[in-house]
């Protein structure tokens, strides 16, 4: 996930993040701290900091992957989700017909749907829905949920110091939002389930806006008023600025934080309702919900919970820790989380596939066996780190590679990483459950198209890339430690192969 869910294509391209990963891939812990290259008075003090955030330095490749992002990415969702509307999901036929000239680029665009008003007042609804619950509905779910994290929590200390605090409510908006969306279904009928379906490709205009809108008013804002100076970060490069962000952890106030708002709401809670309203529209047109619909809306909730029961815990994690706001995270919140993530359920209502009862229950399992190792590894990990070592995995005292850093201010410090259970397997198995899961997404779609693959293709590149990444930061924090650590556990994904 996450995320993503948070996520929001993070595989960068030299040192470009892509977009979020929703709630699988986001849940990764933070790295060691990288050394930055001092140059000027801001570089200089960020080096006294250790390396945080994104690239000082913007090379020639780096400004070109930005600018390509930023030009082609919108079109490039716009591309998925009209060939479902016009090309029942084939990925070819609108290049195809285009170079035999049956279509011409006109043509493709005068036969999409504009924006509307009723999908502009839907999306403002909706927007404003999510903010009122996480502004105003302070979480009652930790007092009556054993096990279960929420209220105001701490988050990590920024590079200026600071220590943010937040409110953890996400899995009270889902339930409230999912509450009211099955009352409607059932009771009041105020709208059709297949309302989402319906509007869908007014409704990614609409999300195109508050994405550009939200991702052009933090960049002013971390130009002329950011909540913290000094966790602001300017590269002197416009488009990588604006893309990968200035501010740290741009706020509203006291409490509206944009990052933890927009990687966690208002996208991921639309997840799940996404997938309703396919299913709803699947029902409309043949009378029946398929069981590969049903798998992909049980085994990507599941995921999307995870994410929010684990709401608090996602403060430690790289989208929190290290990461600025910007486009890629507002826009990528808004609009590629929401329309590429659902792309299975989208596939599905054009093309409905009722699988063989053996077949929708190894899938079934698979989902179930990625979440599984997800889950155990991260959990492996934080149980490792709360006692210190002083427990057991997998029933034994666990194996420590003991390692030594320096920190930016100069002082010694001494860590423990774990080597063993799924840690000793894999330096990230979690990250293999993530592909399980993905992978089961897509299989359940059958095999006649491309388009429900492209998500387990994205993830797998985006977390090799954030494998790379991780160990990257690492290798520079411990040096010939993690070397001792990669010779003990010398995969990094996937046992005796990579």
């Amino acid at each position: 996930m996450g995320g993503a869910k948070s996520l929001l294509f993070r595989a960068r391209l030299s040192k470009v993040s892509f977009f979020p990963s929703g709630p699988m891939a986001a849940k990764s812990q933070p790295s060691a701290p990288q050394t930055g290259s001092p140059g000027s008075a801001t570089n200089r003090k960020a080096a006294s900091q250790g390396q945080w955030g994104r690239a000082w330095e913007v090379d020639w490749f780096s400004l070109a992957s930005v600018v390509f992002l930023l030009l082609f990415a919108p079109f490039i969702v716009y591309y998925f989700i009209m060939a479902c509307d016009q090309y029942s999901c084939s990925l070819t036929a609108p290049l195809l017909d285009i170079a035999t000239g049956r279509a011409s680029l006109a043509d493709i665009w005068a036969k999409t749907p504009p924006v509307t008003t009723r999908a502009a007042q839907l999306y403002t609804l909706w927007v404003a829905f999510q903010v009122l619950l996480y502004m105003a509905l302070p979480d009652f779910c930790h007092r009556f949920l054993p096990g279960y994290v929420g209220g105001v929590q701490d988050g990590a200390v920024t590079p200026a110091g600071v220590v943010n605090k937040y409110e953890i409510n996400g899995l009270q908006a889902w339930l409230i939002t999912h509450l009211l969306w099955f009352t409607n279904a059932h009771f009041l009928s105020w709208f059709s389930p297949t309302i989402i379906f319906d509007n869908w490709i007014p409704l990614l205009w609409c999300a195109n806006a508050l994405g550009y809108a939200v991702s052009t008013f933090a960049m002013i804002k971390g130009y002329f008023f950011p909540t913290n100076a000094e966790d602001c970060k300017f590269t002197g490069n416009f488009f990588y600025n604006y893309m990968m962000g200035i501010e740290f952890n741009p706020r509203i106030g006291k409490w509206f934080d944009f990052k933890l708002f927009f990687n966690g709401r208002p996208g991921i809670v639309a997840w799940t309702l996404i997938n309703l309203s396919f299913a709803a529209k699947q029902q409309e047109l043949y009378g029946q919900v398929t069981n590969s619909m049903v798998l992909v809306n049980v085994l990507q909730a599941v995921y999307v919970l995870d994410f929010f029961w684990n709401e608090a815990w996602y403060l430690k994690t790289i989208d929190i820790c290290h990461d600025h706001f910007g486009w890629y995270l507002g826009w990528g919140d808004c609009v590629w989380l929401p329309y590429l993530y659902t792309l299975q359920g989208l596939y599905l209502v054009y093309h409905p596939v009722q699988l063989s009862t053996p077949h929708a229950v190894a899938i079934l399992l698979l989902g179930l066996l990625g979440y599984y190792i997800f889950r155990m590894a991260n959990h492996q990990k934080d149980l490792f780190r709360r006692t210190d070592g002083r427990c057991l995995i997998w029933g034994r005292k666990p194996r420590v590679i003991e390692c030594t850093y320096t920190s930016a201010d100069g002082q010694k410090h001494r860590s423990k990483l774990l080597a063993s259970g799924f840690w000793g397997l894999a330096r990230h198995l979690n990250y293999t459950g993530d592909l399980l899961g993905s992978l089961a997404y897509c299989l359940a779609c059958g095999g006649s198209h491309l388009l429900p693959y492209f998500y387990v293709v994205y993830m797998a590149i985006l977390l090799t890339h954030r494998c790379l990444r991780d160990e990257h930061r690492c290798a520079h924090k411990y040096g010939k430690d993690w070397q001792r650590y990669t010779a003990t556990v010398p995969y990094r994904l996937l046992p005796g192969l990579f």
